[in-house]
């Protein structure tokens, strides 16, 4: 039997004003984004059927007073008859709903227009008068230390700003707040980016843009290593002042060489080497701006230098990447250097995100919960001179292989965690054989961290690093990655104040030895 959707023009759909009145608007998923979008759209007077696999009490009795409907679908192949009956005519699609999900296909095979909660963002943003200019960034690590050190650099400029997408507020209700923003800094996944279009009336033009670098992950969502680097890609499409980019990677040189901007947009880089002209870098300890000043060919100005982000607990190579990052962004909005320099100062990290849990008996405690990737992993442990690695869970399809190959030389030991870890395992057998490697085998949330400290205690010296930065989304074992981190400190905690028993039983299996 046929199935014809009304036809509506939802090329017009442009502003807050325009006539939303009435669509019938599919969301998938209920999670902080899907329920920012369905409380949007009930505002504007769209009707809404929200479809999630499961959803919190709170959310479902919300969306219920507020006008929604709900439906919950498992995620299998048989597609809920309320769907077909609703007759949608726009399908909002929430971060991370896979591209192989039966709801992506029903909505493709009826030929619904499918975006994401960004471009949905995008064409609302007139709401409280003149729209806020948006800052978009991006990468495979660093995205939130960058979107907080830009906003707490703007904030300090004298502007309106805030932290928004994947970070701190939902975008759509950053575009709805009533005292409105001169800036929001928005921060995009890879699976936001995905649904973005980069031309037409939904397509984002940020005022700057940034990809901060690329390496393998989520492969198993996208499919492919090109389409992950296509989506991220999408960041820079129609930018209005700075593409900024990362010159010791090529991948983001060649998505600024490629990306359609607008007439006058700059292409800025930065990197930790010498600046050249449009470029942030270092010469020796100073941090410099070689891109936003008059005489960039002969001159430079200093923003900061290494001893002062040193006190800021920003001095790690990943860390200073960010800083420049920021600072380029922040210099684009206008920002000037001098504030720069004094706000740097003034900014503290994220926690989980190589959090210092605690100094004991000469060996630091380092919580990086937040490496979800080899990437930020391999940042982090550049970091330490001699570790003891807490690492595994949710690999994402990514071989860790090289990143083992890589530190090998720098662990004392290895103590590996996750529901799947014979892989870690593996890669440690080939690439680094003489690495004693320990697996903690519990399968309830509250004992794999109080193991896996007692087994890196057991390993570590004087001088050393304990770092849990594990190379792997949490979701196996965890709530997410702060929920990992948490129990991480307070394991090394309870551990140290508890004090350690010699007699006690050995906390992990040794899977290549014992050191």
């Amino acid at each position: 039997m046929g199935h014809t959707v009304a036809v509506r023009d939802l090329d017009n759909l442009t502003s807050w004003h325009s006539e939303w009145r009435g669509v019938r608007v599919v969301i998938l998923g209920l999670g902080v984004s899907g329920f920012a979008a369905a409380d949007t759209l009930l505002e504007l007077g769209a009707g809404v059927l929200v479809v999630a696999a499961n959803a919190g009490e709170l959310r479902r009795e919300m969306l219920d007073v507020i006008g929604g409907r709900f439906v919950e679908h498992s995620g299998s192949e048989v597609i809920p008859k309320q769907l077909d009956e609703f007759d949608a005519e726009l399908v909002i699609v929430s971060p991370g709903f896979g591209l192989d999900h039966p709801l992506i296909a029903w909505a493709q095979g009826r030929g619904i227009p499918i975006w994401g909660d960004i471009e949905l963002a995008w064409r609302l943003r007139d709401k409280v008068g003149a729209p806020a200019e948006w800052i978009a960034v991006t990468g495979t690590n660093g995205k939130t230390t960058t979107v907080q050190l830009t906003t707490h650099l703007l904030v300090a400029g004298g502007l309106r700003a805030v932290p928004a997408g994947n970070i701190g507020v939902p975008v759509l209700d950053a575009i709805r707040d009533p005292q409105g923003f001169d800036v929001i800094v928005v921060e995009l996944s890879s699976f936001q980016l995905h649904w973005m279009p980069r031309s037409g009336p939904g397509a984002m033009a940020p005022l700057a843009s940034v990809c901060l670098n690329i390496a393998d992950d989520h492969l198993d969502w996208h499919g492919s290593r090109a389409a992950y680097v296509d989506a991220k890609a999408t960041v820079y499409a129609n930018t209005k002042l700075a593409c900024v980019y990362n010159r010791a990677d090529a991948a983001t040189t060649r998505m600024v060489e490629d990306a359609e901007v607008q007439e006058g947009c700059r292409a800025i880089g930065f990197g930790l080497d010498t600046p050249g002209p449009s470029d942030l870098g270092m010469v020796d300890d100073i941090i410099i701006d070689r891109a936003f000043l008059e005489d960039r060919h002969n001159s430079a100005l200093e923003l900061t230098t290494h001893g002062e982000l040193a006190a800021a607990g920003l001095a790690s190579p990943h860390m200073i990447a960010n800083v420049l990052a920021a600072a380029a962004l922040a210099r684009s909005a206008g920002v000037a250097a001098p504030t720069i320099s004094s706000a740097l100062s003034t900014f503290r990290i994220d926690r989980h995100r190589t959090e210092i849990v605690v100094t004991s008996g000469g060996v630091l405690w380092v919580n990086d919960s937040k490496a979800t990737n080899s990437h930020a992993a391999d940042a982090s442990l550049r970091s330490y001179d001699s570790v003891v690695w807490i690492v595994g869970g949710l690999l994402k399809g990514v071989d860790i292989s090289d990143l083992v190959a890589g530190h090998a030389s720098r662990l004392r030991g290895v103590v590996v965690i996750g529901l799947n870890r014979e892989p870690v395992v593996e890669a440690f057998a080939r690439h680094a054989p003489q690495v004693p490697v320990f697996e903690v085998d519990a399968t309830e949330t509250g004992d794999v961290m109080p193991q896996a400290v007692k087994a890196a205690a057991r390993i570590a010296l004087n001088g050393d690093t304990v770092l849990m930065a594990p190379a792997a989304a949490s979701m196996d074992q965890f709530t997410d990655y702060a929920d990992r981190g948490t129990r991480f400190a307070e394991a090394v905690n309870d551990y140290l104040e508890g004090g350690a028993d010699d007699d006690d039983p050995a906390p992990a299996s040794p899977a290549t030895g014992a050191p």
